[in-house]
Parts: C-alpha cells; structure tokens; sequence
C-alpha cells in the first residue's frame, strides 16, 4: 500500500470519528425565578429601566458546540413592569405594546457564532417578535458556566445584551418637547440575565 492510499485511509478514520462523535448537548429550562429579562430607553435626559416578570424558555446547548445551540424565549408582554403602575397600563395600551392583541413577545435563536479569542462569547443571530412585527436582530452573548446547585440539579448560567430600534416594530409613540426634541428615544437596550436548569 502507498503512503497516498495509507494518508488518505488515515483522513477518513478521522473524519468518521468526527462526525460520530457524540454531542455532550443539554437541554436547559429557564429558571424564571433566578432569571431576569430587562430593557433601557432613553426618557427626556436620563434613561429608564424596566423588565418583564413573565416568561420562559429553552435552550439546548453544548458549552464545547456553541455553534450548534438552539433554543426560544417567551415573553407575556402584559407583565412589563417600570415601577410605576400608571406608565405600565399606558405601555400596555394600543400606542405601545397593545397586549390585548399581541400577547408575546418571542425570541427565536437561528445561529450561533463564537467569539474566535473567547470561546464563552459568541454572536446570537435570531428572529424577534414583538407587536405582531418578526424581524431579524442579532444579540451578543456570554455563557457563565455550568454548576450543581445544593439540591443536586445542574444550572447553567448566560448573559445577552443587544439593542433594537422600537419602530421597527411598529411602537412609535412620542411626544416633541418645547426645544424640538422627542420625549423618548427609538433604541431599546436588551439586558436579558438566565439561569437555567437542566432537564432530567
């Protein structure tokens, strides 16, 4: 036998080992209770926070094949909360998030990059809805690591941050100040926080 045909034996046993390779993938639960889904946007000068209580979501991942996680994120709109019960019921009204006839805000994951230098950071490419409007935006994150909790489960641990522009869903709701300027800002800041369980 040649060393050609010995070579190119060697390259196909590797590359049937690669592809048979397990996948050491988990299915993770969010753990809303342990879990944060926050937003900023700019009112007058200053910038205000707010969040939604209600939601919940999926993912299945493999800290060693980032590029192959999947997953969603659910959010009951209704449940947005800025710490002022009047502002809340306006966002919830038609001029902003009109949650009677759209109920869900969703976030679904198509592709995974990671980051070339640090391999726990990569790029979230997905589909967004919100206000009855999908959209493609891309969102950055970080996985924190994985750890047994003292009941025994396994948690796991990721940080995304992103930015999106309101009207491009259709919110866009403002009022012009005396000086020219608009009440509130058009980007929306993304802090979203998770700890999730994985499933049994």
């Amino acid at each position: 036998m040649s060393r050609t045909q010995t070579f190119a034996q060697t390259l196909s046993v590797a590359a049937a080992l690669l592809i048979s390779a397990p996948s050491f993938a988990a299915t993770y639960v969010v753990d809303a209770s342990h879990s944060s889904v926050g937003f900023t946007v700019r009112h007058l000068l200053a910038k205000v926070n707010g969040g939604f209580s209600d939601f919940a979501g999926e993912l299945n991942f493999d800290p060693t094949q980032v590029e192959a996680t999947t997953g969603s994120m659910a959010i009951k709109a209704a449940s947005i909360d800025t710490n002022n019960a009047k502002r809340d019921e306006h966002l919830r009204s038609p001029e902003f998030f009109d949650t009677a006839k759209n109920p869900e805000l969703k976030f679904v994951i198509k592709k995974v990059t990671a980051d070339k230098k640090d391999k726990k950071k990569f790029k979230i490419e997905g589909d967004f809805t919100m206000h009855g409007v999908t959209k493609a935006e891309t969102l950055t994150g970080e996985y924190l690591g994985t750890e047994k909790d003292p009941w025994g489960n396994t948690k796991a641990g990721f940080s995304v941050t992103g930015k999106l522009n309101r009207k491009d869903y259709g919110i866009v709701w403002n009022k012009t100040l005396d000086s020219g300027s608009l009440l509130l800002g058009d980007d929306v800041e993304l802090a979203i926080n998770v700890e999730a369980a994985q499933k049994k």
